[in-house]
């Protein structure tokens, strides 16, 4: 790590090593390598003349790059000023059999298209991996506090019950649609194919002599070597942005799922009923050493609001690619897998390491059941022949002068003893109690 120039995060601090070298300058550039062999390989059996089996065994022997193939291609690069010929000079110096028929008939967007999808579908696997552990560690925790009641909120206000595991199941609901989202978009992924400057298959015509049935053929061909079922029917000179578009939605989406995870956890913590980990040595804060930061979480929500917003990068992209392409770099695709596999990680670490605090949880709970209740005693009073919405009036009365008092006064909540004492409720006077006292047995609320 350089400690005079700057370096991003997202590879120096928190980088994955596979995620990282997925988008690695040695992964594209090898990449390039076997899409040149799969191309010599589909058009030598097609018939084309001049590719021997001794090319293509060199061409196999060197799809890994040397320091001495980057010195070559960054020189020759320096004086050509194009990075794909510059690529086909330095293969063809360690395959010299080859050298003459490496990106025969192609455009540069055959290795440089081709290759990015190539690694975009491999990154979505790795994320796909990732994501359903988090998935299964998520699950575990839901199963194993699936009956501890605990306060609902809406609004951040406190509602009705429910319980820690049946809200960590909202959670992995929409991580699951993250999961059905993602591999939608890695099944749908197509490969540039074999096409031409424009798209069109002109070149590739010319070298089977007008052929269409090879030149379809090679399509295929190229296509299944480079492990996807399909190539899209038409392209320009590049694969269409749209593409990308889809990918970063997908991806974006997760972010948004993550930060609402991480947010409902911050919150949690500050109420002191879930915390994630914290270390026997953490510090919390230079100055309160008290401190319990839920910084893991306060991570997620940081990188998951750049990852949200990386989405628009793409849609702008697509919409100024002018007839068969514009050069746009896309730094938006790495910089969007690198933080999604971040997030993945922290995620995972979290919930492997819940800390749930059930007596906070209760003391809570104990705290709001009488507002909770009133609910029932409405529909108490109807069946006692009462108007519901008069009853309604009567107990939001009752209920905003009890939280005064303990808002104000810092005293108990006396919910309960105002309704005994109003004569509207005298006709469940006897009922009040028990109501109460079903209610604090907290399953009740939760059938």
């Amino acid at each position: 790590m350089s400690k005079t120039k700057y370096e991003s995060p997202l590879t120096s601090r928190y980088g994955n090593s596979k995620i990282v070298g997925l988008f690695s300058p040695a992964k594209k550039f090898s990449t390039w390598r076997e899409l040149w062999l799969n191309l010599a390989i589909a058009e030598k059996e097609l018939g084309i003349a001049g590719i021997t089996d001794e090319s293509i065994e060199e061409m196999k022997a060197h799809l890994e790059l040397t320091p001495e193939d980057f010195k070559a291609a960054e020189e020759e690069e320096e004086k050509r000023r194009h990075d794909v010929m510059a690529h086909v000079h330095a293969f063809g110096l360690v395959a010299p059999k080859a050298a003459g028929i490496i990106h025969l008939g192609a455009t540069s967007c055959y290795v440089t298209d081709n290759g990015d999808l190539i690694i975009l579908k491999q990154g979505l696997n790795l994320l796909l991996e990732k994501l359903a552990v988090v998935i299964s560690r998520f699950s575990n925790f839901a199963k194993k506090y699936k009956d501890l009641p605990t306060l609902g909120f809406t609004h951040f206000q406190p509602a009705q019950l429910t319980t820690v595991g049946k809200r960590a199941t909202l959670w992995i609901q929409e991580l699951l649609w993250d999961l059905r989202n993602l591999t939608r978009t890695r099944d749908d992924l197509g490969l540039r194919g074999v096409k031409g400057t424009t798209g069109t298959q002109a070149s590739f015509l010319a070298l089977f002599e007008g052929d269409h049935d090879k030149v379809e053929a090679l399509d295929k061909r190229v296509t299944e070597l480079s492990g996807f079922s399909e190539a899209y029917p038409v392209t320009g000179q590049t694969y269409s942005r749209k593409i990308d578009v889809d990918i970063l939605n997908a991806i974006s989406s997760f972010g948004s799922t993550a930060h609402k995870i991480a947010t409902d956890l911050r919150l949690l913590a500050n109420l002191k009923e879930v915390e994630e980990p914290f270390e026997k040595d953490q510090i919390g804060s230079s100055a309160m050493a008290y401190k319990r930061n839920p910084m893991r979480c306060e991570r997620v929500c940081s990188l998951s609001r750049h990852l949200m917003v990386l989405a628009q990068d793409a849609l702008m992209t697509n919409s100024v690619q002018w007839f068969e392409r514009t050069l746009d770099d896309r730094i938006s695709l790495p910089e969007a897998f690198m933080t999604a596999d971040i997030v993945l990680t922290l995620l995972q670490n979290i919930s492997e390491g819940f800390v749930v605090y059930p007596k906070v949880i209760e003391r809570h709970i104990a705290q709001e059941l009488p507002f909770m209740a009133t609910e029932n005693i409405i529909m108490a009073m109807v069946k006692k022949g009462g108007d519901r919405q008069q009853c309604h009036e009567e107990i939001r009365i009752l209920s905003h002068e009890a939280a005064k008092q303990v808002k104000q006064e810092g005293k108990e909540n006396d919910l309960i003893d105002r309704i005994k004492k109003t004569e509207y409720f005298k006709p469940i006077y006897d009922e009040v109690i028990k109501l109460i006292n079903i209610f604090m047995n907290f399953k009740f609320f939760l059938k």
